[in-house]
């Protein structure tokens, strides 16, 4: 009688999966989904800026212009100034200065690579000047500033003494952001020419009275009051 032969393939025996091609398949089903995630995180900040980037404030210039004009009263009375600068300016970069000024806001776009402008949105600056002022009056004042700015909250993005060096420049910069957008100071003087300038920035806003086929940035109709002393002081 002839010999069995067990028989080589049963239909009943179960089919062991193949672990390592089970495995490679996992993980290139993670590493979908690893890839999809990057994806996401980098974009979905992108596109949260783009759209926060014109989620400005409605308000009428001339409450902007107020904003930044008493940032600058308040630079000028810590410095220390007594004289009366009237609105206007003769000759820029020379003479005393005390003037307002209207720019328009821009949109980066989904990327934030773009540069757009926003319609019916602007940023209101103000901008303050004073010849003759001497290194000793100069020096303090911006010492003064300094402190202050970093005691109410502003972060100072840049600060020069140019007192270490006689005749060099000193400079002072700031930023806030108060909710709304950002506010910005600035100050110099220039040694050379005893000159001291300054400037404040308020957030961009858009104008409520703006209507389509306006023409230029809202406000730049706007001139600031006189700045001095406060009080009679």
């Amino acid at each position: 009688m002839p010999e069995e032969t067990a028989p080589t393939n049963t239909p009943n025996t179960p089919t062991v999966p193949n672990e390592s091609g089970s495995s490679s398949s996992v993980l290139k089903t993670l590493g979908c989904g690893c890839a999809a995630l990057v994806v996401l995180v980098l974009i979905v900040p992108l596109v949260w800026a783009s759209w926060g980037s014109t989620d400005f404030p409605r308000a009428a210039p001339e409450d902007m212009a107020g904003r930044a004009f008493q940032h600058s009263q308040e630079a000028y009375d810590l410095v220390g100034f007594k004289r009366t600068v009237k609105p206007g300016v003769k000759d820029i970069g020379v003479s005393t200065e005390n003037t307002l000024s209207s720019s328009s806001c821009h949109d980066g776009g989904l990327t934030g690579l773009e540069d757009k402008t926003v319609d019916g949105a602007y940023q209101m600056s103000h901008r303050w000047a004073l010849d003759h002022v001497p290194a000793s009056q100069a020096a303090s004042g911006l010492r003064r500033l300094h402190q202050h700015l970093k005691d109410k909250g502003w972060e100072i993005t840049s600060y020069r003494e140019g007192a270490k060096v006689k005749g060099k420049d000193w400079d002072l910069f700031a930023k806030r952001d108060d909710g709304e957008g950002t506010e910005r100071m600035s100050f110099t003087w220039f040694a050379e020419r005893e000159y001291f300038l300054g400037g404040a920035t308020a957030p961009c806003a858009y104008d409520p009275a703006w209507k389509n086929g306006d023409i230029g940035p809202p406000g730049d109709d706007q001139t600031p009051p006189s700045l001095g002393p406060r009080n009679g002081t």
